[in-house]
């Protein structure tokens, strides 16, 4: 008899249709699997077997063929556990149910016939729902993940034999259909109210924020690099459903989700350490999964100590950093994971950390640009604003003073960003950052006089036309910032005052 069960399988974040065939017939006793199958889903047989007998149901040994189409798609993971074993049982005709053809099972099995929670259920879901299916059956701690998609019956089932039993009609269970509606969730940032000085640092920190700008600090040990990073998700605008949902794919391929936090709310931050390897950071590996770059998606990728980083490392960030995207290459696909993050890296200037304080400091000008080679020149052509830290004096840290906080600041850029949507309404982009090169003109016009004035600047210091656009998009920024319609001159030339360090430092 034949049996044609549905699953699903992963790409990248994006799930796609699996059809679990099973024949059984006469030959040589055992079970074939085949498919283009990885290690793992071919050890399914020796699980599902085992499973099967430990849950009170025998067979007699027979041929048992299984195909998992199409086999032009490599199939990794253990959630084909459950379509397979349930495959076996409706040939045999120990399942004998109307629900099949319009239902989807995933889920991996343990030798006692328990069902375990599997990664990357909610792009499975979705997938489903949109595919038209009306039930999914998968394992019981993966339902409150599934919960979050309206609009199909997602059941969590905790053993093979309930299963078998609920598709027999022998045992009622209780229909989980949500509502989509997202859980809160709360997370308490540091405030910049903490922090006292570096006005002019918090301003470009602002100005980066409400332009979605990709910024780089440089300054001494202990000017509050590290400290300032830390606090921007808190000034970042809330994420939308859909953002929610796009990271939450993200982290649910990777295994990072739970029933506890079902999807992420809050913007990402993520700070790998400068040892990270080049495929920790861009993701890959042999069974593909989402790198550093991807789970900051929509949130701060925080690199400290960016000249401490080998190169090839950094250097995988400039593809990302221009189409949004981490392409990985296989033999038999291509895989994309969404990469639109915002980078804050953070640098001493010199090996010591000190410079230019020559009390502590002995680097000379040679030492402290070597140092900072390290740090590509394409590479920081993407950079939109580099701002200098400074240490902090006495009187700031003993003053009196009004440090502005990190709800007061959020309120400024929510405004920015505003204007910005208002603006892009009628394009396929949001931010000042992402307006395309065909339309910086159009957005970011000048003056007769600015023109000029930025003319002679591009000339003498032979800056490149991907820099030039940066310094436009940015002045773009500080514009909406000081509710300016048009750029003035005051705002382009603070726009050029975030790449002046370049000539000092490189």
């Amino acid at each position: 008899m034949l049996s044609q069960i549905n699953t699903a399988g992963l790409l990248g974040i994006n799930a796609f249709h699996v059809c679990c065939e099973t024949d059984i017939g006469d030959g040589l006793p055992g079970i074939i699997l085949i498919g283009s199958l990885s290690s793992e889903v071919k050890e399914a047989a020796d699980r599902v077997k085992t499973a099967i007998k430990n849950s009170k149901i025998s067979f007699y040994p027979r041929k048992i063929v299984i195909n998992l189409s199409p086999a032009e798609i490599k199939k990794e993971g253990c959630g084909y556990d459950l379509p397979i074993a349930i495959s076996i049982l409706e040939a045999l005709g120990v399942i004998k149910s109307d629900i099949l053809n319009e239902s989807m099972f995933v889920g991996e099995l343990s030798l006692s016939g328990e069902l375990l929670p599997i990664r990357g259920v909610l792009p499975i879901v979705i997938f489903a729902k949109e595919a038209g299916f009306k039930n999914i059956f998968l394992p019981y701690d993966n339902l409150a993940e599934a919960n979050i998609v309206a609009g199909i019956k997602n059941i969590g089932i905790k053993n093979l034999k309930d299963l078998i039993e609920i598709l027999n009609n022998e045992k009622t269970y209780n229909e989980n259909i949500n509502k989509a509606v997202l859980p809160p969730q709360e997370r308490k940032y540091s405030d910049f109210s903490d922090v006292n000085g570096q006005i002019l640092l918090k301003r470009a920190v602002q100005i980066a924020v409400a332009g979605r700008h990709n910024i780089l600090f440089i300054g001494p040990a202990g000017t509050g690099k590290s400290m300032i990073a830390q606090r921007i998700p808190g000034i970042m605008p809330n994420m939308t459903d859909e953002e929610a949902l796009e990271v939450s794919k993200i982290y649910s391929v990777c295994g990072l989700l739970n029933s506890k936090e079902p999807i992420l709310k809050i913007r990402p931050y993520r700070a790998p350490h400068h040892t990270v390897s080049p495929q920790a950071l861009s993701g890959g590996g042999r069974v593909p999964k989402p790198g550093e770059i991807s789970l900051a998606h929509k949130g701060v990728l925080f690199l400290d100590e960016l000249a401490e980083f080998k190169t090839n490392t950094i250097e995988v960030l400039r593809q990302p950093m221009e189409n949004k995207t981490v392409s990985i290459a296989r033999v038999n696909a291509s895989i994309d994971y969404p990469a639109d993050f915002m980078l804050v890296a953070a640098t001493n200037p010199c090996k010591c950390g000190y410079y230019p304080d020559r009390s502590k400091c002995s680097c000379n000008e040679a030492q402290v640009k070597k140092y900072l080679s390290r740090i590509s020149k394409p590479l920081l052509d993407r950079v939109d604003i580099t701002v200098e830290t400074s240490m902090i004096k006495y009187e700031e840290l003993k003053g009196d003073f009004h440090n502005v906080s990190s709800e007061e600041m959020k309120k400024y850029i929510e405004k920015v960003r505003d204007i910005q949507l208002n603006r892009y309404k009628d394009y396929d982009f949001s931010y000042n950052s992402e307006i395309p090169p065909n339309l910086i003109n159009k957005f970011c016009a000048l003056s007769e006089k600015d023109d000029i004035f930025l003319s002679n600047l591009y000339e003498a210091k032979k800056m490149s036309v991907r820099g030039l656009h940066k310094i436009l998009k940015v002045a773009r920024t500080v514009a909406d910032f000081n509710e300016h319609e048009n750029i003035e001159h005051a705002d382009i030339c603070e726009a050029i005052s975030y790449r002046s360090l370049e000539d000092k430092y490189w």
